[in-house]
């Protein structure tokens, strides 16, 4: 949203904006360009000439401005109606899409249009280090944008991505996730079928060949279609992984390619990108010269430091899927090493009781864990709850040693005396989770 105010400005409108909470960065970021912010929602926040304003998906009816804007008849947009309506309309649109790998398949694929003088647009749901920000919004004749599947606006229950305009759409993986807007499978796979179903006949889908879910939400399709994965059936198959304790090396096609990041997931990611970015005709030596060059994206198996000979790793994942996953590539990265998880259910689906038999599973990967009190968890139903303590038992069954604890201060203190050189201690949480990275550096560092 910040990205997209200052983009206006810079367009020549007047912005202005309002939010809960402000704070930098992106309060210092919105002033240094102009934009005046006003902290907290009241119906004189919003000026008596204004053209537009745009609601952001966690606005709900009872909130002062939304009830302004609607008793005023004033012009109201969702943002992805927005980005359509001023950003992307007469555009090439790649939008990368999928349960998982979306935000690192967006800046790779973004990076490679880069590396290839494209100077694209771009939107992702993290910052990618090369870029140094999560959006540019130019004139380009291509934007790459991540495509969540996540509800529009309180007035508009369809998912994001089917407003952008697609040209050309990556679908990486299907399952189960936002279980706050979704009731089952069927019904994010019916998202995918719509956005699928608005890609152009000269356009491009390329599906991950090695998942069920995503061959059949494409198999309609009117546009042209590539399968990339593992398996024997796809086009573009992947081939000759190997792995060292910082990148990975891979064959697609005929082709090989290196990555400064490690894990089967990041390879498939890889490939979605390349395959992607060969539609528009980018060179095979400029492909690989954007994956080495590539210098991933923050909260990603990001090093946040080390003291006492333990590293602290930061990651972004919170489904059971992600979570596997990225402990499986962390294995790979820190071989020989005991690595520990620490888990807060925070995200919309593992606040609730959706995944209480897949967590243990996904967790149970690392050689300890340690989860915290399932976030704000007054606002989920006690029966709709996920139990913790069950997760933490069951992996405990499984002869790990695993730890349920309040909140992130008392997960330091019983971790610490546990921990010893060499030690790899990673934090998935899709917050801040009370700044538990910085504590545990300072208490290992004491």
């Amino acid at each position: 949203m910040g990205a997209v105010a200052v983009a206006l400005k810079e367009r020549g409108f007047k912005v202005t904006g309002s939010d809960e909470n402000v704070y930098p960065p992106m309060s210092t970021f919105l002033e240094s360009k102009g934009i005046v912010l006003m902290e907290g929602y009241r119906k004189e926040n919003i000026p008596a000439s204004a053209d537009a304003v745009v609601i952001g998906n966690a606005m709900k009816r009872g909130n002062p401005e939304v009830e302004a804007v609607l008793n005023r008849k004033l012009l109201y947009l969702s943002l992805p109606e927005l980005l359509r309506n001023f950003f992307l309309r007469g555009h090439h649109n790649l939008v990368v899409t999928g349960t998982h790998g979306k935000t690192t398949t967006t800046a790779l694929l973004a990076w490679i249009m880069e590396e290839a003088g494209r100077k694209p647009g771009y939107l992702i749901g993290g910052i990618p280090k090369n870029f140094g920000e999560g959006a540019r919004l130019n004139d380009s004749k291509y934007f790459v944008i991540e495509g969540d599947e996540y509800d529009t606006a309180f007035f508009d229950k369809r998912s994001k991505f089917v407003h952008y305009l697609p040209e050309l759409v990556i679908v990486n993986n299907v399952e189960f996730d936002h279980a706050d807007i979704f009731n089952n499978i069927d019904e994010i796979k019916l998202s995918f079928r719509r956005l699928l179903n608005i890609v152009p006949q000269n356009g491009m889908v390329v599906v991950n060949g090695d998942d069920p879910n995503s061959v059949e939400v494409a198999k309609d399709c009117l546009a042209q279609m590539v399968e990339v994965g593992f398996s024997k059936n796809c086009a573009q198959r992947i081939r000759d992984v190997s792995y060292s304790s910082g990148a990975s090396r891979f064959k697609l096609g005929e082709d090989v390619f290196e990555i400064p990041l490690v894990g089967e997931f990041n390879v498939h990611n890889a490939a979605m990108a390349a395959t992607a970015a060969r539609f528009y005709d980018v060179p095979t030596a400029t492909i690989a010269s954007a994956f080495t060059s590539f210098l991933g994206i923050a909260r990603r198996q990001e090093l946040r430091g080390e003291a006492g000979g333990v590293k602290v790793i930061d990651d972004f994942g919170h489904h059971p899927t992600a979570i596997a996953q990225t402990l499986q590539a962390l294995r790979h990265r820190f071989r020989g090493q005991r690595l520990w998880a620490v888990f807060e259910p925070r995200s919309n689906t593992t606040r609730r009781a959706v995944f209480q038999q897949q967590l243990p599973e996904a967790l149970k990967v690392a050689d300890g864990v340690f989860i915290s009190q399932v976030a704000r968890i007054e606002q989920i139903p006690e029966d709709q709850r996920l139990k913790p303590e069950r997760v933490v038992a069951a992996i405990a069954e499984a002869g790990r040693p695993a730890f349920y604890e309040q909140n992130a201060n008392a997960i330091v203190d019983r971790i610490i005396p546990m921990l010893r050189p060499k030690d790899v201690v990673v934090v998935f949480s899709n917050g801040g989770f009370d700044n538990i990275h910085k504590k545990l550096l300072e208490r290992l560092s004491a």
